[in-house]
């Protein structure tokens, strides 16, 4: 079964959604990982009551610098989590692609970092 076949799950609580602190962040720098997997370690930018978190994720079917200015939507208070050697403060949410490549969710329009998802 591959993830478009998965069977739509429970039902939750409005409260649920609502405890996330989803938010945009802009990218502002990649790295490559040194985890196992083929990851990028990527520097977001949530505004300035937030500030940047680090991310970990694979993104490799984008080139660095392609990622670099993109605008992304994260989820900050699932805290840290680690990943081999690295640390991971945001979870940036994709879906799969093509043979599984993550593709990062983003806004359609520009909008300012650290703007909340509703």
């Amino acid at each position: 079964m591959n993830q478009n076949e998965q069977k739509e799950k429970a039902r939750a609580d409005f409260s649920s959604f609502d405890a996330l602190d989803i938010r945009v962040g802009r990218i502002l720098e990649v790295e490559d990982a040194t985890t196992r997997k083929p990851t990028y370690r990527l520097k977001v930018d949530f505004g300035p009551a937030i500030g940047t978190r680090v991310s970990c994720g694979a993104y490799r079917n984008y080139p660095k610098e392609a990622l670099v200015g993109k605008l992304v939507i994260g989820v900050l208070n699932f805290g840290a989590k680690r990943m081999g050697t690295e640390v991971s403060e945001v979870l940036i949410l994709g879906v799969p692609g093509q043979e599984g490549a993550t593709i990062y969710l983003t806004p359609e329009s520009e909008v300012e970092p650290g703007v909340a998802v509703f």
